[in-house]
């Protein structure tokens, strides 16, 4: 009896711990989701994490060097006449989001009236040693809740800036289209031809498993789709044509060297894996993506009955009839995606896209004037700011470091929630994406899990672009871009422990 009233104190005292333990996690694990994330999504996890399906991009030059059927980009459904799938993530009831576990303590919150003091902060980073980096930098960083300049050094100056173009490429597309936005990617039929027609999917696959994160349309999917359409209507054997004409000019960026061509593709609005013949990159690129989609498209078709006897260029009308359509998954998993990995060929289409989104065509020249009136209406664009390309590979951009934090600051103001893609797409130090391998230094490990940032790498060129939050609890925007540095890793190591510097600062005055 003893014994039996012993073990249940027992097991009432074990279940009390429990609950008592339940109940101080979750005030703890609150209480971090409130602070780190005061007043935007800037310390949000981020849904962008690689696919198992294979990488949308590895490191490209910029991270290691260094009249046509409906239009094909639509924020709604294909039209309930023509059966339409896509991924569900995100803006579906069944998309979940993968996210990072941050390491390191709960953040303490600034106290009522506390600022940060400007000299402090510019003191701790002009403390950081860049014995080896060489060259000269761009350098801005701001308080983001108030917006006052805590640091700046030829903030700017428009540097070469490598990736971190890409928070321009996808601020410009998210406040053109929305974060809800998706591409469509259809089937029309005239007669005993069907047209396979590009609308500007970056992440369109061959085909995708359950596991494939961020869930992509495929055309196997589409194949599927089109196989059952046809057949309704009695129709087994067709020709196959395909028509990528919603982006027009040159696909391969004048300003860009031709050595680059196994790390980017020619940029198409119809493709199939961005292009990629072994699946991963750098490697071997089709020179014909619209082509290798088409004909992929063609043998999926094969395997569920239906007969192709013939693929070719072709020009979708209006007039013909819809057979089945594809939408992507939401730009702003598109664009966490682009962020998160720094995927070139991604960040390529989007530039497109938003000369599409403005009415332009989908041209170099029209996206590039298209990405000056958006950013200017966003009061982001500034003297001295080039755009030649949407991803940071070409060498004749220029971009300062106060043009990033500007904009950065606007993705984080609950005036623009159409731009936090933005700021959730930008990897965790030390934790995932391009910035999975860096903060392991003696002097920039503490930040890991603390900063939030974009990074950019050609050759002689290095940058990092972001947020960060001091040890008193101030948010910060910051941005850093060095050119005609004589180390890379004597650069890099400089960025991290810059951003270091400001995570560990106690900078109110």
């Amino acid at each position: 009896m003893r014994t039996y009233v012993g073990l249940k104190r027992l097991a009432i005292g074990i279940a009390a711990f429990v609950v008592v333990s339940a109940l101080a996690l979750g005030l703890i694990t609150g209480t971090f989701g409130r602070l780190f994330g005061h007043n935007s999504a800037v310390a949000g996890e981020s849904a962008g994490g690689s696919s198992p399906a294979g990488p949308a991009s590895s490191s490209g030059p910029s991270e290691a060097a260094g009249e046509s059927a409906p239009s094909g980009s639509t924020a709604g459904s294909a039209g309930s006449d023509v059966p339409t799938t896509g991924p569900t993530d995100g803006a579906g009831t069944n998309g979940a989001t993968a996210s990072a576990e941050l390491p390191g303590a709960v953040l303490l919150a600034a106290r009522p009236g506390d600022k940060p003091d400007a000299a402090t902060v510019a003191a701790r980073i002009e403390a950081v040693s860049r014995k080896g980096v060489g060259g000269v930098y761009s350098g801005s960083a701001v308080d983001v809740g108030t917006g006052k300049k805590l640091f700046s050094h030829r903030a700017g100056v428009g540097e070469i800036p490598a990736s971190v173009t890409k928070i321009l490429t996808s601020s410009a597309v998210l406040s053109e289209l929305g974060p809800e936005h998706r591409f469509t990617t259809s089937v029309v039929r005239s007669g005993k031809q069907i047209i396979l027609v590009g609308g500007g999917d970056p992440y369109l696959a061959s085909k995708t498993t359950a596991k494939t994160y961020p869930a992509r349309a495929s055309v196997a999917d589409l194949a599927k789709l089109t196989a059952a359409a046809l057949k309704k209507s009695k129709v087994t054997t067709v020709k196959l044509g395909y028509d990528a004409s919603l982006f027009s000019g040159p696909s391969w960026n004048p300003s860009w060297p031709s050595g680059y061509g196994d790390q980017t593709t020619r940029t198409s609005a119809l493709w199939v894996d961005e292009g990629r013949l072994a699946g991963y990159s750098p490697g071997p690129r089709t020179i014909d993506p619209a082509g290798q989609a088409a004909r992929t498209f063609a043998a999926a078709l094969e395997k569920k009955g239906i007969k192709v006897t013939g693929v070719g260029q072709a020009k979708a009308s209006k007039k013909y009839a819809k057979v089945a359509a594809v939408r992507s998954m939401p730009l702003e998993r598109i664009v966490e995606r682009v962020l998160m990995v720094s995927d070139n060929d991604g960040a390529e289409v989007l530039f497109r896209q938003v000369a599409i989104a403005a009415g332009r065509p989908g041209s170099i020249k029209e996206a590039q004037r298209a990405m000056k009136a958006t950013l200017t209406r966003l009061g982001a664009w500034q003297d001295g700011t080039v755009i030649h390309d949407g991803s940071g590979l070409s060498r004749d951009n220029r971009i300062s470091g106060s043009t990033l934090t500007r904009l950065l600051r606007l993705a984080a103001q609950d005036s623009h929630p159409e731009l936090r893609g933005v700021i959730t797409g930008l990897p965790v130090a030390g934790v995932e994406g391009s910035l999975e391998h860096r903060f392991d230094g003696q002097d920039s490990s503490a930040a890991r899990g603390m900063v939030r940032g974009k990074t950019g790498t050609l050759r002689q060129v290095y940058s990092l672009a972001g947020f960060v939050r001091t040890a008193d609890g101030t948010l910060v925007v910051y941005a850093f871009i060095a050119n005609g540095a004589t180390s890379e890793y004597a650069a890099k190591n400089w960025l991290d422990n810059v951003s270091t510097a400001v995570a560990t600062c106690g900078c109110t005055g």
